[in-house]
């Protein structure tokens, strides 16, 4: 993990809180958010450290594509959500991308499986865990077999994940503000 220049953190948090507002409210991350948050970190990220700045935004924004575009075509995942993770990876780069992609997803189960808790359907959500895992495995997509495992389905349970992505960078710049170097 690095400490990224304060312009990139400032950008950084008021992209995922507008995005996260929007989520809630919405259930939708606009594009205008998400196009303002990759034009502004390719800039401010060439301006500060040149061609290596420049490449190191887009090996963030390649790599958050390349792990959140399947589960966008599995149904589990919505294009907004896709395209706000590119831009966070493209404002950090992508060790910094990776570290806020894992508390993202430490965030992400618990807050799933409070809501599954809530809803007292717990075992039935993990029902459906093993129904994805065993349709992944079988090179099939989940959705196709058990409906609720379908993002565009009314059966399906939603979490606003622009909300979950803000929680996770805002807990990443929390940890870099304590941990990384100065």
């Amino acid at each position: 993990m690095s400490f990224p220049p304060l312009i990139l953190q400032i950008i950084l948090a008021l992209v995922v809180t507008v995005a996260a507002v929007y989520d809630v409210r919405f259930r939708r991350i606009p594009n205008w958010l998400t196009a303002c948050g990759l034009v502004l970190g390719i800039a401010i990220n060439l301006f500060l450290f040149e061609w290596a700045g420049f490449w190191y935004s887009l090996k963030g924004l390649g790599l958050a594509f390349l792990v959140y575009f399947p589960m966008y075509l599995l149904r589990g995942m919505g294009a907004g959500d896709v395209k706000l993770m590119a831009t966070v990876g493209c404002l950090v780069g992508w060790k910094n991308w990776l570290g806020i992609f894992f508390l993202t997803a430490i965030l992400g189960g618990l807050a799933a499986i409070a809501l599954l808790l809530r809803r007292r359907r717990l075992l039935h959500g993990l029902g459906n865990v093993g129904s994805l895992l065993a349709g992944l495995l079988a090179f099939r997509a989940p959705y196709a077999r058990n409906e609720e495992l379908d993002l565009k389905s009314p059966k399906s349970m939603k979490l606003p994940h622009g909300l979950i992505i803000a929680w996770g960078c805002f807990l990443f710049l929390g940890a870099a503000w304590l941990w990384a170097p100065r």
